[in-house]
């Protein structure tokens, strides 16, 4: 979600283009040229310089490299304590601009077999249900982070990540993960704009899934936590028999060619690598009242009935099926599924007015207006009403980055996005399974 005085992207939600992917989405893109901001979500270096060269090949492939920050002084993991990391939605990374409803937390990676001596922290790394795994900027991280690299077969490992506005392109290296009092060893991790086993060219099959996002202006953070569903980032790379285009690669410095990769190779979701508090998470935001904040605080907390502080109490479960859908009643029957990396609420209703300035969005009238839909679990059982509202987004101050705003969406779809955890706490149960069952929501 970049802003500021250049030249906008298009808005509308971000979701992962190919349900084969771990779920939907990134996060949405908001224009509001009154505020002069736009919102997308990803990350961005700490402020770094950003170098890259974007040429064209012979081949048509594009060149999408942005080297490391200058050498930083590696520093030990934080003191493990507890369960919970703090969360901040705010205005984000990139000077200049301003950001509206997308959540960040700060996130530790450590050289792995360092005992967490050797280590950096991110911080604006956006937070995602939506999908699973960490990615980073390449520009966010130490020149001297000498993180290892996946391999196959003598080959470094490379990821192709589509998403329906844009893509991230890098190479695969294994980190520690230092989340609160958590750590997860050993995890693949996508690196966006490096060069995966010094390939000077994205592959062709991967520029051709959208434009790429691989440095901080164009995705808005400085990486993406996906702590969604599933254990893995492409549910369909599991047990391919055959290498799925643009998705992982093994590459040289000749070029990067489609492989299929086994499941401890494919980036994952650090939640599922932790000693206890492995089960999922809960996000906890406080309400957002009409005309919104500028700035909110929340939690991210770790397990599902493990701990005093992250009991399921009376929320109810929603069974997913096996792509993390379930279904939503409103205005007919919707796919719908819940993702912390969308922006607003997307929708379709044709009796509410698109706006007049950030024509992608919302702006009923009167604002803010009452709306209700019904949720259903995958199996049909249970269902309960969710009661929400939406406000004008044209109608927003100056400095307002927490609102509850809504978008328009293709008929049949319903995206639950960040919006909906205002004044929720919003359980995410982690499919365990080697195939994408066993998942659900709670709220």
């Amino acid at each position: 979600m970049t802003g500021g005085l250049k030249e906008p992207k298009i808005p509308g939600e971000r979701k992962m283009s190919r349900c084969f992917f771990s779920h939907h989405a990134k996060c949405a893109v908001l224009i509001a040229t009154s505020m002069t901001l736009t919102a997308c979500g990803g990350g961005g270096g700490g402020g770094s310089t950003i170098a890259s060269s974007t040429v064209a090949s012979s081949g048509g492939s594009v060149s999408a490299y942005y080297p490391r920050s200058p050498v930083g002084t590696l520093v030990p993991a934080p003191p493990i304590t507890g369960n919970v990391l703090p969360v901040a939605v705010d205005a984000g990374p990139v000077p200049g601009t301003s950001q509206i409803n997308i959540a960040y937390v700060s996130v530790t990676v450590c050289i792995p077999g360092t005992s967490g001596t050797s280590c950096q922290t991110i911080d604006h790394v956006q937070l995602d249900t939506g999908s699973s795994g960490l990615r980073l900027l390449n520009s966010a991280l130490y020149a001297n982070l000498n993180l290892p690299t996946v391999t196959q077969n003598g080959k470094a490992v490379g990821e192709c990540t589509p998403f329906a506005i844009g893509t991230t392109w890098g190479s695969v290296l294994s980190a520690d993960i230092y989340l609160a009092g958590e750590v997860a060893r050993s995890v693949p991790v996508q690196i966006i704009g490096d060069r995966p086993g010094g390939a000077l060219y994205v592959p062709q099959d991967c520029v051709n899934t959208g434009a790429l996002e691989n440095n901080q202006t164009q995705l808005g953070a400085n990486g993406i936590l996906g702590v969604g569903l599933f254990i893995n980032d492409c549910i369909g790379c599991q047990n391919a028999a055959s290498p799925i285009p643009a998705a992982y690669y093994t590459c040289t410095t000749a070029g990067c060619t489609n492989a299929t990769v086994t499941t401890v190779q494919m980036v994952t979701n650090p939640v599922a690598l932790f000693t206890t508090d492995n089960n999922g998470e809960l996000i906890d935001f406080p309400q957002v009242p009409t005309g919104g904040l500028s700035g909110l605080p929340g939690s991210l907390i770790f397990g599902i009935d493990t701990q005093s502080n992250n009991q399921l109490g009376s929320a109810i479960k929603y069974a997913t099926d096996t792509s993390g859908n379930f279904s939503t009643t409103f205005n007919g029957s919707n796919t719908s599924y819940i993702d912390s990396g969308s922006n607003g609420l997307f929708f379709y209703d044709a009796n509410i007015p698109a706006c007049q300035v950030n024509t992608w969005a919302y702006c009923p009238a009167p604002s803010p207006m009452s709306l209700s839909a019904i949720n259903i679990a995958a199996s049909g059982t249970p269902s309960g009403t969710v009661n929400f509202s939406i406000e004008s987004v044209d109608q927003l101050g100056t400095g307002i980055i927490a609102a509850n705003i809504a978008g328009l969406s293709t008929a049949g779809q319903f995206s639950w996005g960040l919006p909906f955890f205002f004044g929720r706490k919003v359980f995410t149960y982690l499919s365990h399974s080697t195939t994408p069952t066993g998942s659900s929501w709670a709220y």
